[in-house]
């Protein structure tokens, strides 16, 4: 593994992370949001993130026996809706967009779970930055060696 991996690895963990916290801020905009354009009320997403160049079973064998390395860093796989997780009804007769009974529908974004996933993402990013200045330092260091 060479130093320009470790820089490519922490540079992708920290585009990954930017790209999350960019995501938790959409959530968090819209958390009151009750009708987008198609009319229904916004839906949090959720990032998921997977092994950038991740290989078929077979191929990553023979790479990792050629390459002796077979990590690449990080990389969103996809951005979805949170189907998973209720929305919120709320009884407000007076809102334009309350159904016959009342009730609005509003989106199942919760701020406190956003903000702890938007700390979460923070610290990751921070670690990212850390390990890429330990690796520059190290790569400088090296450099300077012949120059003692």
């Amino acid at each position: 593994m060479s130093i320009f991996d470790s820089f490519n690895i922490n540079s992708s963990g920290m585009t990954a992370q930017r790209f999350r916290m960019d995501i938790i801020s959409e959530n968090i905009a819209n958390a009151n949001t009750t009708r987008t354009q198609d009319g229904t009320p916004y839906v949090r997403k959720v990032v998921t993130f997977g092994e950038k160049g991740a290989q078929t079973p077979f191929s990553r064998i023979l790479n990792e026996r050629l390459d002796h390395y077979s990590g690449r860093g990080v990389k969103v796989t996809k951005v979805q809706d949170d189907t998973w997780t209720q929305m919120n009804i709320v009884y407000d007769p007076s809102h334009p967009d309350a159904d016959e009974n009342g009730y609005v529908t509003y989106p199942n974004v919760n701020t406190v779970t956003e903000m702890t996933n938007l700390i979460d993402a923070s610290r990751s990013y921070e670690a990212n930055a850390t390990a890429f200045n330990a690796s520059k330092n190290l790569a400088t260091r090296g450099l300077e060696i012949g120059n003692g």
